[in-house]
């Protein structure tokens, strides 16, 4: 029976390096299925906690975006008048330069609105009567307008610098409003720009005015 003693040891020591072996598969099976896991519930948490920033906004940005539209769209108005009346090509630039800027940003507060469940004031809602209403400050009067559409060549770039001087600074104070009171990071970026350009523009209306 002693002759069978050897084959009995190399036996055993075959089932052991067997279940070492199965041991340590499971063990790297478990690390890589771990790993992936925990991986994917942070990917998911910080998805789901972005949106909800993103998306954050209050009666401040509504009252900005809702008074910036109708804002723009005066100036838009104001600046289309310039390419047939305007004697200046200074005057004509700027109007242009007007034009470019604020004719994306009624877009982009317009889909805001929209997205937040708001009212987007409609294209017919600028009654210029009521413009300096609502906060919405430097907006012109039907008369303005008027006596603006009237003018020609050096009448009409003195008439229309004073005009936009004073509807620029009217947005400058909203945007200013809007950085203070609002919370959706979006349209207080939007503000800073309308802080920075606009008031850059001011500063160049007034040295055309000076410069006769």
């Amino acid at each position: 029976m002693t002759h069978n003693r050897p084959t009995l040891r190399r036996a055993a020591a075959l089932v052991a390096a067997g279940t070492a072996c199965l041991l340590l598969t499971a063990c790297g099976g478990d690390g890589d299925s771990t790993t992936p896991t925990h991986g994917s519930h942070a990917s998911a948490s910080a998805s789901a906690s972005a949106p909800a920033s993103a998306g954050r906004h209050n009666a401040a940005d509504t009252a900005f975006a809702q008074g910036m539209i109708p804002h723009h769209r005066q100036a838009v108005e104001m600046a289309g008048l310039a390419p047939d009346r305007a004697a200046s090509a200074q005057v004509k630039k700027l109007a242009e330069d007007i034009e470019k800027a604020q004719e994306p940003e009624i877009r982009t507060l317009s889909g805001w609105l929209a997205s937040w469940g708001e009212d987007v004031p409609a294209e017919g809602s600028t009654d210029h009567s009521g413009h300096t209403m609502g906060g919405m400050g430097g907006m012109m009067t039907a008369e303005d307008m008027d006596a603006l559409k009237k003018a020609k060549g050096r009448a009409f770039d003195r008439a229309f610098l004073k005009m936009m001087i004073e509807h620029h600074e009217g947005a400058v104070d909203m945007a200013r409003a809007e950085q203070s009171g609002g919370a959706h990071a979006p349209a207080k970026k939007m503000a800073g720009r309308i802080i920075t350009s606009q008031s850059a523009e001011i500063d160049l209306m007034k040295q055309l005015l000076d410069r006769g």
